[in-house]
């Protein structure tokens, strides 16, 4: 394989990495904990929280909070997810090194 043949298979790859994280940016998550609802990209990026009003009681905030924080931690969970799967579908054949990509 000549040299100038592997580079441009290596900027072919590099541009279609580059466009599956725009993607991976813009693809959004839910992830529900009790009555919260948390909405984010699968670049981590939080969009919006929604609590069922139900669920707000002032005599017991802390149980709320940890809801908040449960949402949150599993949309962030879940949008690493999808984002190391489609990631590692695209690198599959290049033989790198794990954790590298």
């Amino acid at each position: 394989m000549n040299i100038q043949k592997m580079m441009k298979q290596a900027q072919k790859m590099q541009e279609q990495l580059a466009r599956a994280q725009e993607e991976m940016a813009a693809r959004t998550v839910e992830a529900t904990a009790g009555k919260v609802t948390v909405t984010a990209t699968c670049a981590g990026d939080v969009l919006a929280i929604k609590i069922d009003p139900a669920v707000v009681d002032p005599q017991d905030v802390e149980f709320l909070e940890e809801m908040v924080l449960a949402a949150v931690k599993a949309a962030i969970a879940k949008g690493k997810e999808q984002s190391q799967a489609e990631m590692g579908r695209l690198t599959a054949g290049l033989g790198l090194p794990p954790g590298l990509m």
